[in-house]
């Protein structure tokens, strides 16, 4: 392309979920609303954790980074795109697009290693049971965590640099909701086949490796349960993972159903429809699903609302 055909982009424009103004108004509602639950279920699960001791367990140390994984991860997307709808101005500066695709990035797939820690926490109380606190040591469980919090900044550092080399055309609008790699390198007018390989290399790496762990793990898992003689040590040991894999099928039956169908002229609507299932449906159905299908958790959160309702004792 010719250099007069190209231009200093410092800002881009979303075009959101629809361009239709009759539609805005309902748009806004559903969101903040989606939005709301998301914050305050996540933010219940990570204050009930902090204040009852008897959370303070591996599972629940990695439901807490999970738990904040998606207050995140919704907080990228969605008060941008309320503030535009309201403002009716979807401009984003290129600054603040490309924090977005980084953050966006970050915590999505801090999500998929996450589930994946959290089999392995499965696997070592089923399999091992009498070795689980030596071998979920608060060693083993920092690091469990922190390598997956290493790398997946590492893979968004290095989508964002080689995002930020590139020179972008006089067309800036995203067909999408926020800021993601394949619809900002369709604006491009560089060459971006570095940008593709990285993207291939890390969707390998990022994608394989925690549902291999995953699938693993509950081979594994199902296999000892199996052993089990009475259908109640049975269903006991399946209960301790039925919220985990209700998150997990969410999570992954997602991106199966829309991914694996033939390519076709509405894959951004795929896109779309993807990151909003991954990035704000189920960060909000996540604290629902670990509430509502665990005693201990359920116990927990009504000792921590007792303690918020509980009325101050009067003066003598």
């Amino acid at each position: 392309m010719e250099p007069e055909n190209q231009t200093a982009v410092s800002e881009f424009t979303l075009l959101g979920l629809s361009e239709r103004p009759e539609h805005q108004g309902l748009l806004f509602g559903m969101f903040l609303s989606m939005y709301l639950v998301t914050i305050f279920g996540n933010l219940l699960i990570i204050l009930a954790i902090i204040t009852d001791s008897r959370l303070h367990t591996p599972m629940y140390f990695f439901l807490f980074n999970l738990s904040l994984a998606d207050v995140f991860l919704s907080s990228t997307t969605i008060p941008k795109m309320l503030v535009n709808i309201h403002s009716q101005s979807r401009a984003i500066p290129f600054a603040g697009c490309l924090t977005q695709m980084y953050a966006f990035h970050l915590f999505g797939t801090m999500d998929s290693f996450l589930l994946a820690v959290m089999a392995i926490d499965r696997y070592v109380a089923i399999v091992h049971p009498l070795q689980y606190l030596v071998l979920m040591s608060p060693r083993v469980c920092g690091l469990l965590v922190g390598v997956p919090w290493v790398i997946t900044n590492l893979q968004s550092l290095v989508h964002t640099c080689l995002m930020a080399q590139l020179t972008f055309c006089a067309e800036t609008e995203i067909s999408h909701f926020f800021c993601d790699l394949m619809p900002l390198l369709k604006l491009s007018c560089s060459e971006t086949h570095t940008n593709e390989l990285a993207i291939f290399v890390f969707g390998i790496i990022m994608g394989i490796s925690p549902l291999s762990c995953i699938l693993l793990s509950y081979i594994c898992i199902f296999r000892v349960v199996l052993k089990i003689p009475s259908a109640q040590g049975k269903w006991k040991a399946f209960s301790t993972c039925g919220s985990h894999l209700t998150v997990v099928s969410l999570f992954y039956g997602t991106i199966f159903t829309v991914y694996l169908q033939p390519a076709s002229p509405t894959s951004s609507q795929k896109d779309k429809a993807a990151a909003l299932m991954c990035g704000v449906v189920i960060p909000m159905l996540n604290p629902f699903i670990y509430s509502l299908r665990n005693k201990e958790m359920k116990a927990a959160l009504r000792k921590f609302s007792n303690k918020e309702t509980m009325p101050c004792p009067r003066p003598q």
